[in-house]
């Protein structure tokens, strides 16, 4: 069973019922302003809490669900809102990371930095090639993002074997409308956290962003390839998660 600690934080995957009551109780204050936050998909998913160490206060918490390879793409959280069967041809082992919240009174780099270390050592133990979810920007109007979304279409846009297709109602096709240089400095303020690492490591974005109203966000699929991870990367991750 993962149990990781370093610095202030522990991490270390969710045993029993009241340790996923404690997750939702966060999730439902970062994404529903306290509205009950649960859905069908927690059940088939194992749930990862980073508390701090003395207190055991809850500060961060993601939930993963793994797929044996890119079949069964259909049974993920993203399905709903991407066209991915393109991703049906991977052939390696799957987890979609969802609902990675972390506490808004907590402002410490670390909580993320040994989330990912976290991520890391689960990856690796259970040899899993690729990493996917949904990246979300906070609220439902482009319009303050205008420069990420540019450097996404710029740099970050999904290769065209794996590119998820528009399946959502209501989207922002971003690679589509964009013809701006983006402002470098403004587009990473606007870039969420989780988004951002994703980035660092060789991640990619589709080319169009779904609104989701029922969160109250505008999310980005995401796909990570393992074997992309820079070498330096990959060595910092794996110091975190010993």
């Amino acid at each position: 069973m993962l149990n990781l600690r370093r610095g202030h934080y522990q991490a270390r995957l969710a045993e029993s019922r009241a340790d996923l009551e404690r997750a939702l109780d966060l999730r439902a204050l970062c994404f529903r302003s306290g509205r009950p936050d649960e859905d069908a998909f927690d059940a088939a998913c194992q749930h990862m809490l980073v508390e701090e160490s003395r207190s055991g206060t809850l500060v961060c918490t993601f939930r993963l669900l793994p797929l044996s390879a890119g079949a069964d793409i259909g049974q993920s959280y993203s399905a709903q809102y991407y066209e991915l069967s393109a991703l049906r041809d991977f052939e390696g082992p799957m987890i979609e990371m969802g609902r990675f919240c972390i506490h808004p009174d907590c402002k410490d780099a670390d909580i993320l930095r040994v989330a990912w270390g976290a991520m890391t050592a689960h990856v690796d133990a259970q040899g899993v090639e690729m990493l996917f979810g949904c990246s979300s920007f906070k609220g439902t109007e482009a319009g303050e993002y205008m420069d990420a979304f540019a450097l996404l279409k710029e740099r970050h846009l999904a290769p065209k074997r794996w590119l998820p297709l528009v399946k959502a109602p209501n989207v922002f096709r971003f690679a589509q409308r964009l013809r701006r240089k983006p402002d470098l400095k403004r587009a990473m303020l606007g870039m969420p956290p989780l988004l951002r690492t994703y980035l660092l490591m060789g991640g990619w974005v589709s080319d169009h962003a779904v609104v989701d109203r029922d969160l109250g966000t505008l999310h980005v699929f995401t796909g990570l390839e393992i074997r992309a991870i820079p070498p330096d990367r990959k060595r910092l991750l794996r110091g975190v998660a010993g």
